[in-house]
């Protein structure tokens, strides 16, 4: 009973997603402005259109691009800084090494 049952509403979810036809989205990521068209199976066509973003969506999004731009940065900073502990630490040991043979000849 239950197979039966997911496979009709796999059935009606896919006729139902066929029935809706082409849709096409075109999106301006810099002002966030999205038109979208859909062509039905009847020939028809919709079009539906958004604008840009309210000034306080503006500031939202510029604040989320800066903490982006600051998060790849300080992350930059960290692995160079990382890798340069490591080349000193290898070289300190290497130093160490070098001298124990010494101690021991």
């Amino acid at each position: 009973m239950k197979k039966i049952l997911m496979l009709l509403a796999a059935a009606a979810f896919s006729t139902a997603a066929f029935a809706q036809g082409d849709k096409v989205v075109v999106k301006d990521e810099a002002s966030g402005a999205k038109a979208t068209t859909t062509v039905r199976d009847n020939g028809t066509v919709k079009t539906e259109t958004r604008t840009g973003r309210t000034e306080a969506g503006q500031k939202a999004y510029n604040t989320k691009e800066d903490v982006k731009h600051a998060g790849k940065k300080t992350g930059r900073a960290v692995e160079k800084g990382a890798k340069k502990t490591g080349k000193a630490v290898k070289k300190g040991a290497k130093a160490v090494k070098n001298k124990a043979e010494d101690v021991v000849d």
